[in-house]
């Protein structure tokens, strides 16, 4: 009777090795694979908060909402108060997405499966503490300049940003002589300059640009983020220091300095 032959252990190490290369080959493909499933529903989320502004819209004679209700420091992340009450738009701790909660009604539209890997910076560094459940649901920053401009005198909608991925809330002008959290370049050349190296939110950066990723570096992800323009649709952005992206995107009646 013919006796069973047992592996060698030569043949066990060439068998273990060829699973490990096998896997070193198809783990970066799954990665690949799930960032590309996370970022065909933030897009696909994007595009609900669309027609939810859009008929948001046709209700309020074609204006956009105010966005500085409270003050203009007012910035938040937060839809519900403690006792899970949706706060009211004028509430300096409300999201801009509660403007708009009667006609986006399923709140999971204003998240991103990519932005919850942030979600921790933020819970942290805001002082938001305990659930960062709390803030899933904050994934987009609204254009600040937009506020209460009435969209019918705006021309080129398809190149006005209402929305795209960030860690802020809203972005802004910061000041005259900065750009601080919009994507066009600053007086000094370079878009961003919260968010760069030696910055005060210089840890928020790699959720700007958080799909796509390509590269490790703190200021520098090589990916992109997704942008919800006025007409409606929903596009992506490369990672970008300013060249190539224009002011008019942001402001297109030319009102901020």
């Amino acid at each position: 009777m013919k006796r069973p032959h047992a592996f060698t252990l030569i043949e066990l190490l060439v068998v273990i090795a060829v699973i490990a290369v096998l896997l070193a080959l198809l783990v970066p493909s799954l990665q690949r694979a799930r960032d590309q499933a996370k970022n065909v529903v933030c897009k696909s989320n994007l595009r609900g908060v669309g027609v939810g502004i859009m008929m948001y819209l046709d209700d309020s004679e074609q204006r956009m909402p105010d966005m500085y209700t409270y003050t203009i420091a007012s910035n938040g992340h937060l839809w519900w108060d403690n006792q899970g009450k949706l706060l009211k738009p004028s509430d300096a701790r409300a999201y801009w997405g509660v403007t708009y909660a009667d006609y986006v009604r399923d709140k999971e539209l204003f998240g991103c499966p990519a932005f919850r890997s942030f979600v921790g910076i933020l819970a942290q560094d805001l002082l938001y503490g305990g659930d960062h459940r709390f803030i899933y649901t904050s994934a987009f920053a609204a254009n600040g300049w937009l506020s209460k401009e009435k969209i019918t005198s705006i021309s080129r909608s398809a190149e006005v940003i209402v929305a795209h991925d960030h860690m802020e809330p809203r972005v802004e002008h910061g000041n005259r002589n900065e750009r601080s959290d919009m994507l066009f370049p600053s007086p000094t050349g370079i878009n961003l300059t919260h968010y760069r190296t030696g910055a005060s939110r210089m840890n928020w950066y790699r959720g700007i640009f958080r799909h796509t990723v390509r590269r490790s570096d703190d200021v520098q992800t090589g990916g992109s983020l997704n942008t919800l323009w006025l007409d409606g649709h929903v596009s992506s952005i490369r990672e970008t220091t300013g060249p190539g992206v224009l002011k008019r995107w942001y402001d297109p009646l030319g009102k901020n300095p």
